[in-house]
């Protein structure tokens, strides 16, 4: 990990990811580290990441992340799936700021919730067929894991129309989630931003099963790092409250609806970035 001067404890956590659902990390920051401020960067030009070559996707986070660097902040999370898989080890040679994916934090946590060591994990298509998680919770993991993947790839668009819990999305759910039942997991990683407003009716199909949000997860992660480092910000003295920024590559018309649903209060504003600066 780089070693960063404490002195840089005042500056700004960076996120980025293709989108909008890293949104939800933002969300997870704001809450397990309320001092610090934040800037985020949806590179909405370009979503989706899943679907370019590795080629393509490593020179978007290699933009995206000089971004965020040019703003001085001293911590980039990739709230991205798919360049958490493709070039994080890259990103961090590359770069003197400690850089955090959201896959080895939502792996640690679901190792750290099973009691069975029957972990199922859900995510977009292009994440499971990576194979990425099971990659990295085998890694991680001293003992024997059984690891149950599926793609739920509507659980998005679900989302983005804000069917967060009606009968259609129900229906989705069980279809979606009734293998697992039968395999009998005790765990269900959440291997998407998109899902963590998908709880509540996760819960309704799968009622004995501990979820694990992989943006809490990273959150709780990116306290560990500052704190290690010394780069937590402390409480300010006169109140003033932390200063969030959010940059899109494109600004879409239906933005400040669909962000207040991932972020859960409304975004005042918004700004449009060229991001191959």
């Amino acid at each position: 990990m780089p070693n960063v001067s404490p002195i840089n404890r005042t500056n700004p956590i960076g996120v980025f990811d293709s989108g909008i659902g890293g949104l939800t990390v933002v969300r997870a920051l704001k809450k397990i580290l309320p001092n610090e401020d934040i800037i985020y960067l949806g590179d909405t030009a370009r979503v989706p990441y899943g679907i370019k070559s590795p080629e393509a996707i490593t020179r978007f986070a290699f933009e995206d992340t000089q971004f965020l660097i040019n703003r001085k902040v001293k911590l980039v999370i990739v709230a991205c799936h798919t360049v958490s898989s493709v070039c994080l080890s890259e990103l961090k040679k590359s770069f003197p700021v400690p850089i955090l994916g959201v896959i080895e934090p939502g792996a640690r946590a679901a190792l750290a919730a099973t009691k069975n060591r029957r972990i199922g994990v859900i995510g977009t298509q292009a994440t499971i067929m990576a194979g990425t998680y099971e990659r990295v919770i085998r890694k991680i993991a001293r003992q024997d894991v059984e690891i149950v993947a599926k793609s739920t790839p509507l659980f998005v668009p679900l989302v983005e129309e804000g069917w967060l819990d009606n009968d259609v999305t129900l229906m989705v759910a069980k279809t979606y989630l009734k293998s697992f039942q039968v395999e009998g997991i005790d765990t269900l990683l959440l291997g998407c931003t998109h899902y963590p407003l998908l709880k509540g009716i996760i819960r309704k199909v799968l009622k004995r099963v501990t979820l694990v949000d992989s943006s809490t997860a990273t959150a709780s992660e990116a306290k560990a790092i500052l704190t290690e480092l010394g780069l937590a910000r402390p409480p300010s003295k006169t109140n003033k409250k932390p200063d969030y920024r959010f940059y899109l590559s494109d600004l879409t018309p239906n933005f400040t609806e669909i962000g207040k649903r991932f972020l859960g209060e409304p975004i005042r504003e918004c700004i449009r970035a060229s991001i191959a600066e």
